[in-house]
């Protein structure tokens, strides 16, 4: 008996089933939460909340505090509980020996095995049910008699003193059995909505590992990309590093020949220099005039200058060439370019839109490239990063660099592209890009383009007819520009400032959807 008590304390008085994620109020009754959520909602209306058991009232709707103790002692009952044939509920009169029950008597507040059930009264007052060991649940606690009327309005069962002379008098109620059915298919339709949302759900998942293996892909391919491209690199470095080492050392042995061959050259001129300055000197020394006169052979002591000319010839001959390394230089140049081209121009950079600052009007595609405009309001939390009107940003900053995408308006005839500071306001008029000082945009409404800055708008006045924009960002210049892609591509306008915070791409969609199209890419002027 001690069993079938506990298990009578762990019935919720809404359901009268065995508590499922119970929830206590500040009265301290406990209840499912889905069943006194269902009985609050239905309180909603008129203002007034009150515990379906101890009708304690407050004005705004109780908190629910989820009762961790009991949760547990639910959770150990529902593991340790045996196979309801062996040991549930057992008759009530069998005393010497536990009998499994076949039925329970909810007028007499007992559970009957086969054989009393044949001596049972068969009064229509002695209702029978399936064995249950919460009988006492089963009445009303103020009358004391069975429950057969369920109270719409206060979502409680109630017996039929209770619809008479009770408190419920003049309420609204059903029959269990069809409070049951409608509760059913209540539930049958929230199921059914659950069913879809998990289905979009994981249609989501899917789309987004599908992405993230792309993107491993991607990966996967750039790395190995750049590995080939350093490798390539490497080589031609090393090709390069062997050339000019080659061609200087050549240089060299060619500089440091000629140049021996005008040492030895220079040795030997000095040799003869030195005997003609003896000689020269002997001559100077003599006394007699006759003899120094006839002495013969001394006109070409003074005959240099011929030789200083050749001299001055081999001279100049074995300079190292730095043309040659100069253009070795620039072939390095050229291919630090080359590296630059390779890893930045052709490269896309992924952008997309970030859920966390889209308005609850706007709907975001999985791949967060595209936002509509959804006449279901979307059911996400408002948070200071949330916009309150019809626009959202991009999740990716750019605080440098020149770089430049592209936006699909195909499919609007009214909306805004630009970019933004993240401090933006996020509500009010103001908060809307071009109409601060932190926006700047291209607005299009009914065919009519405008540039719009902290709200002064300026006209674009030929009217022009393309499906695709192209945004171009200079940060350090300071410049943004808009350009219509149709045939020839169109500049619309330019925005020249001083930016002084990172800045994110920016989206207003009045009606239908804009598409980020493809990636980020860099630009160069």
């Amino acid at each position: 008996m001690a069993s079938a008590d506990l298990r009578q304390e762990l019935d919720c008085s809404i359901c009268l089933n065995i508590y499922t994620d119970p929830v206590n109020l500040k009265c301290g009754h406990n209840f499912c939460r889905v069943c006194i959520d269902r009985v609050l909602d239905t309180q909603e209306i008129s203002g007034v909340y009150s515990c379906p058991e101890c009708r304690a009232e407050c004005q705004e709707r109780p908190a629910l505090q989820r009762n961790i103790t009991l949760c547990n002692i639910v959770g150990s009952f529902l593991t340790i509980r045996p196979d309801q044939e062996e040991t549930g509920i057992f008759c009530t009169y069998c005393i010497h020996a536990p009998i499994p029950a076949a039925k329970s008597c909810l007028h007499c507040e007992a559970s009957l095995c086969d054989n009393h059930l044949r001596v049972h009264s068969k009064s229509s007052e002695h209702v029978l049910s399936d064995p249950t060991a919460s009988l006492g649940n089963r009445k009303c606690s103020v009358h004391k008699k069975i429950l057969d009327f369920y109270c719409t309005e206060h979502s409680i069962c109630i017996c039929a003193y209770c619809c008479l002379i009770g408190e419920h008098r003049g309420h609204q109620v059903e029959m269990l059995n069809l409070a049951s059915a409608k509760k059913k298919e209540n539930l049958g339709k929230v199921l059914q909505k659950l069913t879809t949302g998990r289905a979009k759900t994981e249609k989501r998942v899917q789309s987004l590992q599908k992405r993230r293996r792309e993107d491993q892909e991607k990966a996967a391919g750039m790395t190995e990309r750049v590995i080939d491209l350093f490798r390539d690199i490497r080589r031609q470095l090393d090709d390069l590093e062997g050339t000019v080492l080659k061609e200087i050392s050549r240089q060299k042995d060619i500089v440091s020949l000629s140049l021996s061959d005008q040492i030895q050259q220079l040795e030997i001129k000095k040799d003869e220099l030195s005997k003609k300055m003896r000689r020269i000197e002997d001559l100077c020394n003599m006394t007699d005039p006759v003899t120094f006169l006839q002495e013969p052979d001394t006109g070409d002591l003074c005959d240099t200058e011929n030789r200083e000319r050749h001299d001055q010839q081999v001279y100049g001959v074995g300079e190292v060439d730095m043309a040659l390394l100069s253009r070795t230089l620039h072939t390095l140049s050229d291919i630090l370019t080359d590296i630059n081209k390779g890893i930045y121009a052709h490269v896309p950079i992924d952008l997309s839109l970030d859920i966390n600052t889209a308005a609850n009007n706007i709907h975001l595609s999985d791949d967060m490239k595209t936002a509509s405009v959804s006449i279901i309001k979307q059911k996400r939390p408002e948070t200071p990063k949330r916009f309150m009107n019809n626009q959202v940003i991009s999740s990716r900053s750019f605080s440098s660099g020149r770089y430049y995408w592209e936006v699909d308006v195909s499919k609007s005839g009214s909306w805004i592209v630009g970019m933004c500071y993240p401090s933006i306001d996020r509500n009010g008029v103001n908060s809307c890009i071009g109409n601060n000082i932190k926006s700047w945009c291209l607005d299009r409404d009914n065919n009519q383009y405008l540039a719009k800055h902290e709200s002064k708008k300026i006209s674009i006045p030929e009217a022009i007819a393309c499906e695709r924009v192209r945004v171009c960002l200079d940060y350090e210049a300071g410049q943004l520009s808009f350009y219509g892609l149709c045939d020839p591509i169109r500049h619309l306008h330019t925005f020249t400032t001083t930016f002084t915070e990172p800045l994110h791409a920016a989206l207003y969609v009045w009606k239908g959807c804009v598409t980020l199209s493809g990636g980020v890419r860099r630009w160069e002027k």
